[in-house]
């Protein structure tokens, strides 16, 4: 299992949640990262998920 860090920005820059999960493949942290900004009401804040090796999965503006 490989760590991945999924960020939630507001407006101004300030960040509104960082936290770290664990998946077994890109493809799976992207869909768990999906999941968790659905969770949390955060799909429409500027956000990001990043597998361990800086690759982007997520990034939204």
């Amino acid at each position: 299992m490989k760590t991945y860090k999924l960020t939630v920005f507001e407006k101004d820059g300030k960040k509104i949640l960082d936290e770290t999960f664990e998946a077994s493949s890109d493809q799976e942290a992207k869909k768990t990262g999906e999941s968790m900004l659905e969770e949390k009401g955060y799909l429409d804040h500027t956000h990001r998920c990043t597998s361990p090796l800086g690759k982007l999965l997520l990034f939204h503006a």
